[in-house]
């Protein structure tokens, strides 16, 4: 039988995960360019400057597989129109590795729905290959920060004597009477969320302190007296069973009142962010099995959703928020 060759479109799935990376890539390509000019260590830099390069790589790609579609090609953000690449450093180079590792986390995770939602080979082959490439990123990332010392471990446990099995249904309870130690896998999602909670923290105060738009100023303001809130609840259920929290590096912003982003991109950034912060909430109450930390996980979700809502209606009143590509309007087609 003859080999037939199929000319298969693109998926709205596979449009919707280079759409998405589009977006963020050139969001991140603003941000490493002027950390790169203003990095002061040199290994530092040439984690970044690994980063930047994957980043371009990526859009040159992205806009590779677009045209071949006749696809237009997202906006995203710019050098030109995004970035003042004189501005001062706003953020320690020890921030930025902090930055880069959470944000190379969130990465690996997007990368690999991005497999599983694809079916052209082509576009498995090229987000494995991203993944790839960003798993190399993060093992640079780790070792810069481990030899610099600080790279902020989860909490460790003493190793158990015996493999165990849950005997009683007090494994669940936690509102009343003794509660259970936290179990590594609660212990983990805690510290994730942690992370994440204290790098938005330092984007919202630094991006408070340059950002032009008053009204601006003050969603970024609300999201870090959130942020600061969520940190000290997840904090706290560490500290009651005598476990240490993940670091936080408010101190590691620059007095520079002069924005080396616009306001655009930095209300977008704090959106995308606070809107994953739903999901990663949602993959922690997933695998907590006490029920007083599936409660708090809701309450932090219901909260940080609303906030991310507030900044959507923010981009949309400032003409900021691009619409990602929508399914035919078949009433509007059909004059209906």
């Amino acid at each position: 039988m003859d080999n037939i060759t199929h000319n298969v479109k693109l998926t709205s799935a596979e449009i919707a995960n280079l759409w998405t990376q589009y977006i963020n890539d050139s969001l991140s390509i603003c941000i490493l360019t002027h950390s790169i000019a203003k990095a002061e260590d040199q290994d530092i830099k040439e984690v970044l400057e690994f980063a930047l390069s994957l980043a371009e790589s990526h859009i040159f790609k992205i806009t590779e597989f677009f045209n071949e579609e006749n696809f237009p090609i997202p906006k995203g953000f710019t050098l030109e129109e995004d970035l003042n690449l004189n501005a001062p450093q706003l953020f320690t180079d020890a921030f930025m590795m902090v930055y880069m590792h959470v944000m190379t986390l969130l990465g690996l995770t997007g990368y690999a729905g991005a497999v599983a939602t694809s079916c052209r080979e082509d576009q498995i082959d090229y987000f494995i290959k991203c993944n790839d490439e960003t798993m190399e990123l993060h093992k640079r990332i780790a070792r810069v920060m481990l030899n610099k010392g600080f790279y902020s471990k989860p909490a460790r446990i003493n190793t158990p004597t015996e493999v165990d099995f849950v005997d009683n249904q007090q494994y669940l309870t936690g509102w009343f009477g003794k509660k259970r130690p936290l179990n590594v896998i609660e212990i983990s999602g805690i510290s994730f969320n942690m992370m994440k909670d204290a790098v938005k923290v330092v984007l919202e105060i630094s991006f408070g302190q340059v950002c032009q738009t008053k009204e601006i100023q003050k969603y970024f303001h609300k999201g870090k007296e959130i942020c600061e809130k969520h940190f000290g609840i997840l904090s706290g259920i560490l500290t009651k069973d005598e476990l240490s929290s993940p670091n936080s590096w408010v101190s590691e912003v620059t007095n520079s009142t002069i924005s080396p982003f616009s306001d655009k991109l930095m209300l977008n950034h704090i959106v995308i962010l606070v809107s994953s912060a739903v999901g990663y909430y949602g993959a922690g109450l997933s695998v907590s099995q006490r029920r007083d930390l599936a409660v708090e996980y809701a309450s932090l979700m219901t909260e940080v959703g609303l906030y991310a809502e507030d900044g959507a209606q923010l981009l949309i009143k400032y003409g900021w928020l691009e619409q990602p590509p929508l399914a035919s309007d078949r009433n509007k087609l059909a004059k209906v």
